[in-house]
Formats: C-alpha cells, structure tokens, sequence
C-alpha cells in the first residue's frame, strides 16, 4: 500500500538511474529529493534516467522544478532525455502544460518492470534552506515555458520577500 505522504524510491544499476515516486509527493520531500538529485548528478557512471511516476496520486510544482533541474543538468552533460512515465492522465496534463515534453521523453506506460530500489534518505534542513529550495525548484519551471512564468512569479516573489 502506498502512503498517502509521499516516498521517493530509487536504483543505479550498470548506468541506469530509477527515481521512483509514490503517493502524494509534495515540498515536504524536496530537501531529500534536492540532495539527493545533487548526488547522482556528481556521479559519471549515470548513463540513462528514468523517473517513474506511475503510482504517483498528486506531484507539487517544487518537486517537478527539481526533477526538471535534473533533466535540463543531463542535457548539459550530453546526456540522453530523461524517461519520465505517467500513467495518471491528471499528472500527466501538468508534465505537458508545463513543457517537460521538451527536456523529457514522456511515456503514458511504463517500459520495464523496476527492482530493488532504496528509498531516498531523509534530509534535515532549515526553513530558510527548504524555502531556497522551493525557490530555485520554480525558478527551473519558469525556464521551461512562458506559461509557468506567470503562474510561478508571483509565487517566488513571495518567498524571495519572506
């Protein structure tokens, strides 16, 4: 049974990186989810990513901003697009509204069966750290399109006044 509070899941094996989500994924997570996206992105056996989000209920903007920063930091490296399945039409109108159609490979099934995957460890931070987080997480979606310019400005003006 999945929770309804959310669990990141993930795997490396031979290049191959997994990122899982489950449940209801909200900013509660984004410091494990950022911290540990800043990990693999400092490794150089990563060839292929996959972020799995078929048993995901709801995904907030801020972890969308950050799996975003992980496909636009893989196109940097000259990387392959990033895998990103959904099998939940609602979150899949989101992923295409906000533009991850052109920094992923959206897929509406999943591909391949995943195994072995370790949750995401825990990350304890401050406010302060968690709010620069959701920051720079929108900052990422508005680079993605004009439409989420302006429904994420007012939002990061607000937390950059706080």
């Amino acid at each position: 049974m999945i929770a309804d509070s959310g669990q990141i899941l993930f795997a490396v094996q031979d290049g191959h990186y997994v990122l899982k989500f489950l449940g209801d994924v909200r900013l509660t997570l984004c410091s494990n989810l950022d911290e540990h996206l800043r990990s693999i992105l400092r490794r150089d056996d990563i060839t292929e990513t996959l972020i799995d989000l078929t048993e995901t209920n709801n995904i907030d903007s801020t972890s969308l901003g950050l799996i975003a920063k992980l496909a636009i930091k893989s196109a940097k490296c000259n990387l392959p697009k990033p895998t990103l399945v959904s099998t939940n039409p609602d979150v899949t109108r989101i992923l295409y509204a906000m533009g991850f159609d052109s920094v992923f490979l959206l897929l509406e099934e999943m591909p391949a069966s995943c195994k072995d995957l370790i949750q995401v460890p825990a990350v304890q931070e401050s406010e302060e750290q968690v709010r620069q987080r959701i920051i720079d997480a929108h900052r990422v979606l508005i680079s993605l399109n004009d439409a989420n310019r302006d429904e994420f400005k007012d939002l990061i003006t607000a937390l950059e006044c706080s």
